[in-house]
């Protein structure tokens, strides 16, 4: 059998969009978090702004995904990449001729997470149309490999324009990444004329729609498992976060430098990942097994993090970046092939709104396990938490998520 040419142009100009979208947000987002902790000096000030970013994926995905399955999707990839461009230039503007001001930098924090929450929705719905069928995996593979090694590329260059350049014209430089990514986007060729809502839309056939996209949920029992699953282990991982700053900052022998390492050993695990899975096919008939095995050891290297000695610690992650990437191409390709095209963007919205919502009661809960118990009883209950939901979300109903995995 031939395999499927993976470089078409469609899907280069996909790639070239998504990096340099990333190579910007990469560095405007970590200028921007020096930039409001420099000026308020709080961690509270900064923790909030990152708790107003999360309530457009919990809100807005649902209202805007029923339109973005009647209408050219391309059009919300492009038109939100040059309002982004517009906001961050009037940021950077602002900047160089006033002061900084944090209820105008909130306001402005929530439009572009409403931005983003779009962009995020419409690449996650038109992708699958940009790669070959036959190839999925291996798009998927690229995706993945794209954003851990931008950002080894891109921290400590970011770093470095900070203290060369300012903020300002970090963010005019984003500005000029989302415009480039926009007009990349604008080259691409898909045809999507039979999507286009002729008829007037109502609120009744918006409501119509979601009702719709929920009751095909209700009946896929087996991609309904994933999504919850993946609720629980994501928001537990985002619950992870505070528990081991607080840890390298407390236990003595740890310290900040330490746990930058962390990322450094899983971003070249996923890398490595994501680079073998681009090499390597898995048949069909193993996809779920695989995922399965993957999932468990994964909950379980996570319970034992942090009793391990530090060498063992870094081996630990990884591992965890290596396999985790593996099973996310896998699992993301499996689920964008399976869901029915003219669904796709609704259904990928029910699953932001459910992601969302478990990354907020889940960092929640972790919080306030940090309060009572030793941090690394926290980290080991979180993790035996998600083992629990694994065993009964994906191998107790092995039948229906086997058939998402396996779908071919």
């Amino acid at each position: 059998m031939k395999t499927a040419k993976l470089w078409t142009r469609n899907f280069r100009l996909v790639i070239l969009a998504s990096a340099m979208g990333t190579i910007g947000a990469i560095a405007g987002s970590f200028a921007l978090a020096f930039l409001v902790f420099d000026e308020t000096g709080s961690t509270l000030a900064s923790a909030l702004i990152v708790a107003i970013q999360l309530l457009p994926y919990l809100l807005l995905p649902v209202l805007i995904a029923p339109l973005m399955d009647r209408l050219p999707r391309k059009a919300f990839l492009v038109a939100g990449d040059l309002a982004n461009a517009a906001l961050l230039a009037g940021m950077g503007l602002w900047l160089m001729a006033f002061d900084f001001s944090y209820v105008g930098y909130l306001a402005l924090s929530l439009l572009l997470a409403c931005l983003g929450a779009v962009d995020e929705l419409a690449f996650t719905s038109i992708y699958p149309e940009l790669i070959p069928e036959g190839a999925e995996e291996k798009g998927y593979a690229v995706s993945s490999m794209l954003y851990p090694i931008l950002k080894v590329v891109m921290t400590p260059l970011a770093a470095v324009l900070l203290d060369t350049l300012g903020v300002a014209w970090i963010l005019i430089a984003q500005s000029v990444f989302s415009l480039a990514a926009a007009a990349t986007e604008s080259l691409i060729r898909l045809d999507e004329t039979a999507r286009q809502q002729r008829a007037p839309y109502s609120l009744r056939a918006w409501g119509g729609d979601i009702r719709e996209a929920v009751q095909y949920l209700k009946e896929e029992r087996g991609l309904r498992s994933i999504y919850e699953y993946m609720a629980v282990t994501n928001g537990v991982a985002n619950g992870f976060s505070p528990i081991l700053v607080a840890f390298f900052r407390t236990f003595p022998g740890f310290t900040a430098a330490m746990y930058a390492a962390f990322s450094v050993v899983e971003f070249a695990g996923r890398t490595i990942g994501s680079a073998v899975q681009y090499r390597l096919k898995l048949p069909d008939k193993k996809k779920y097994g695989f995922v399965f095995f993957v999932y468990q050891v994964y909950e379980v290297m996570d319970m034992c993090l942090l009793w391990l000695p530090y060498p063992l610690m870094l081996v630990n992650r990884a591992i965890c970046g290596f396999l985790g990437s593996n099973s996310a191409i896998l699992r993301s390709s499996a689920v964008q092939r399976y869901i029915p095209e003219r669904l796709r963007s609704r259904v990928n919205a029910l699953n932001s709104v459910l992601l969302t919502a478990g990354a907020s009661v889940f960092s929640l809960l972790m919080g306030f396990l940090g309060e009572v118990l030793d941090y690394r009883w926290c980290v080991t209950l979180g993790g035996a938490a998600s083992l629990l939901a694994c065993r009964f979300l994906i191998g107790g109903r092995r039948r229906d998520v086997r058939k998402v995995y396996e779908a071919g």
